[in-house]
C-alpha cells in the first residue's frame, strides 16, 4: 500500500493526516516509510531535527546515482522510516523540465523498497505540479484531507481532473481510497453543512472518521512526536487511530 495525501489546497491538515497516519501504520508492527515530498519539510521537522538532515528526497529523485534507500533515515517513531525533505526540493520541477521520465522518478526510485517497507505513505506539496504528479504515478492509494470549512471543495474539481489524467496513461490502478474531513468543529452549523455537502460530492468514498479541530494536534509537531506518544488519551490520537483502521479495512 502505498498512500498518496494530496490536495492542491494548503492548511487542509495534510501533514497532520500524514504524520499521524504514518505513525498508526507503524504502531501496528509493520515496516512503514514516509516520504516528504513537500519543500517546506514539515512532515520531517515533524520527527527530524532539520541540523542533522544531509540528503533528501531531492538528490535520489534529482541525481541517477543516488537511490532512495541512501537518503532514508530512521525516525524515534519504531518501525517507521523518514524520506526527509529539504527547500532545495523547489527546484525539482526545473531541474526535470523536459526528462522523458520525470513523471516516474519518485515510483522507479522507491521500486526497490517495496519489500522492505509494506506501508508507505506520501504527503505532498499544496500545489498539483511535478512532485504531486509523482506521488500519484508511484502511488497505489490516494488519500484526500478536506478541511470542514467554506471554502473545502474549491479546487477539487481540478485535483480529480489530474486523478483521472494520471489514471489515463502512467498509473491505471491508482485509486481514490477516500476522503478524510479534517478540522471539524462539530459546535457550529457551518460545520455541519460542509460536512453534508462533502458527503454530496464523494458519497462512499468519505471516511466515517472525522478529524475534529485540537489544540494536541497543532503542538505535537513542535515537540517531534505524534499525536500517539505525545497525547495518547486526546481525541485526535482516537481518531487517528480509527482512521487507520478504515484505510487498512479500504486498502
Amino acid at each position: 500500500m502505498i498512500v498518496a495525501i494530496a490536495n492542491q489546497k494548503g492548511g487542509v491538515g495534510k501533514t497532520t493526516t500524514a504524520i499521524n497516519l504514518a505513525a498508526a501504520l507503524a504502531l501496528r508492527g509493520r515496516p512503514t516509510l514516509l516520504i516528504d515530498l513537500d519543500p517546506q519539510a514539515n512532515s520531517t521537522m515533524s520527527f527530524l531535527d532539520m541540523a542533522t538532515v544531509t540528503r533528501s528526497v531531492y538528490d535520489a529523485i534529482a541525481e541517477p546515482s543516488v537511490s532512495l534507500a541512501d537518503v532514508v533515515v530512521p525516525s524515534p517513531v519504531e518501525h517507521l522510516s523518514i524520506a526527509p525533505s529539504r527547500i532545495a526540493l523547489a527546484k525539482l520541477e526545473a531541474k526535470l523540465v523536459g526528462e522523458m521520465d520525470a513523471h516516474f522518478r519518485l515510483k522507479d526510485k522507491l521500486e526497490p523498497l517495496r519489500q522492505a517497507y509494506p506501508q508507505v505513505v506520501i504527503d505532498c506539496p499544496p500545489t498539483l505540479g511535478l512532485l504531486t504528479v509523482n506521488a500519484l504515478v508511484a502511488a497505489t492509494h490516494l488519500l484526500i484531507p478536506i478541511q470542514s470549512s467554506y471554502f473545502a471543495l474549491e479546487g477539487t474539481d481540478d485535483l480529480l481532473e489530474t486523478i483521472e489524467k494520471v489514471r489515463a496513461r502512467p498509473n491505471p490502478g491508482l485509486r481514490i481510497l477516500g476522503v478524510v474531513i479534517t478540522m471539524h468543529d462539530k459546535r457550529t452549523a457551518l460545520a455541519r453543512d460542509i460536512r453534508t455537502q462533502i458527503q454530496k460530492v464523494f458519497g462512499g468514498k468519505v471516511f466515517k472518521t472525522v478529524i475534529t479541530k485540537s489544540v494536541r494536534l497543532e503542538e505535537s509537531p513542535a515537540y517531534k512526536e505524534s499525536i500517539f506518544t505525545f497525547a495518547p488519551e486526546s481525541t485526535g490520537a482516537t481518531e487517528y487511530y480509527r482512521l487507520c483502521e478504515e484505510v487498512i479495512d479500504r486498502a
